[in-house]
């Protein structure tokens, strides 16, 4: 199971969010909410969700609902990892 942790460490280094990510929880608005996720932060997060969890996250798999939340994108991951 991905935990919340993983997800936002990924987050906070991808998107330079100086420990910022720390306070998200899984109802934390990301597209639209914080102004370092823009579309090529998205390709970004999805290159190191793959490389740390040894996925391949698809062109067709991803959407703005994966990425609404942080909770979204905990629940995408871990649909992956099954």
């Amino acid at each position: 199971m991905t935990s919340l942790d993983e997800i936002r460490n990924i987050l906070d280094s991808t998107l330079g969010l100086n420990g910022r990510a720390q306070k998200f929880d899984r109802n934390t608005a990301l597209l639209g909410n914080i102004p370092e996720f823009d579309s090529m932060a998205v390709v970004t997060v999805i290159t190191s969700i793959e490389e740390q969890f040894g996925i391949v996250v698809d062109d067709d798999e991803v959407d703005a609902e994966t990425f609404e939340t942080v909770g979204t994108l905990v629940d995408f991951v871990d649909q992956k990892l099954r």
